[in-house]
């Protein structure tokens, strides 16, 4: 059976009393060995036991306007996609802000990505985050998304017009948090069909693909500019499905990728080319590489993000389809 896991929404397909069939279509909010609870619109709750499943899938969320369905996503609906391509092993939620930290290691992993309400008092929201970070040696900073030219509107959630994000930031700032200088990113989106083409790859060149980062695809990451530390490897494997890619030469790891899906989505990451090898379509190959074996697990859409300063990546990017979602910065904690 496909793999099950909390916080997905998915539809589940089984065997009802009688002997006949029917579906369960909404968010998996329960997980065990006996049994899920997938929790939908019309029906609440609904417990099915594993026994009784005949299929599932994973589903993307409901789309939020007309549109294809890599644009039919609001802001903060693919801002939850992601975050279950990249989850770190240590998080609580506060409301609707989701708090996650993974040993400092990139800003995604370690900060709060608000997806709601945090349910209490501005400043016990932003209290209680500053001490959660605190107690893991971590500065509090907030993830928050909003529109850019060419991509899907703002989404409101509430009746002051203002998204999620943009409360969050509104409050943030309020209490002297500052926007992290080079932290800002862009994230494109593209139908998977439409990357599948990719590049041919050059001649005395093979691509591999493996479930885990081997030594030499680990020594060829190298996450700003730095040696991958040990403590990423568990977030790189921590979607509910994952593979990563190799070009070698020879014995020679030259180009690298990682692929995930989560959400009914793919995500392209830890794209990496070998200064010597660049110019030679290696990106293009493991696009396209990335964007077949998405598309066979079922994701029709992909996205990528991206540091906004880097143009040349963009152009890439864009060059081979993708287009503008939305962008997104980190807003940190005065020091004290």
């Amino acid at each position: 059976m496909w793999h099950a896991r909390s916080g997905q929404r998915v539809v589940v397909r089984y065997r009802v009393a009688g002997g006949g069939l029917t579906d369960a279509l909404g968010d998996l909010v329960g997980v065990t060995d006996v049994a899920l609870v997938v929790r939908t619109r019309r029906r609440g709750d609904v417990r099915v036991l594993r026994s009784d499943v005949v299929a599932g899938k994973v589903v993307p969320p409901r789309a939020s306007r007309p549109a294809p369905p890599h644009l039919a996503l609001s802001v903060t609906d693919l801002v939850a996609v992601m975050a279950l391509h990249w989850n770190p092993p240590d998080q609580v939620r506060l409301g609707g802000w989701w708090l996650r930290a993974a040993d400092g290691f990139t800003n995604r992993a370690n900060c709060v990505v608000p997806l709601g309400a945090p349910g209490v008092g501005d400043d016990e929201a932003l209290g209680f985050v500053h001490d959660w970070f605190a107690a893991r040696g971590l500065p509090a900073q907030l993830s928050v998304s909003g529109p850019v030219d060419g991509g899907v509107p703002d989404d409101a959630d509430g009746p002051d017009g203002a998204s999620p994000a943009a409360r969050a930031l509104a409050l943030a700032a309020a209490r002297g948090w500052q926007v992290v200088e080079g932290g800002s990113a862009l994230v494109l989106v593209a139908p998977t069909a439409e990357l599948r083409g990719g590049a041919d790859l050059p001649a005395g060149l093979a691509l591999d693909v493996a479930d885990a980062p081997d030594a030499g695809w680990r020594a060829t990451y190298r996450y700003k500019g730095e040696d991958l530390p040990e403590r990423a490897v568990p977030l790189l494997l921590s979607a509910p499905g994952q593979a990563f890619w190799s070009v070698r030469d020879g014995a020679r790891t030259v180009a690298c990728a990682r692929g995930s899906v989560a959400g009914g989505w793919a995500g392209v990451t830890a794209v990496e080319v070998d200064p010597a090898y660049r110019r030679r379509g290696l990106a293009r190959v493991l696009l396209g590489a990335v964007a077949r074996w998405a598309w066979s697990h079922g994701a029709l859409s992909t996205y990528l993000q991206t540091a906004e300063t880097n143009t040349a990546a963009q152009a890439l990017y864009l060059s081979a389809g993708f287009v503008p979602h939305h962008r997104y910065d980190y807003v940190r904690a005065p020091q004290v």
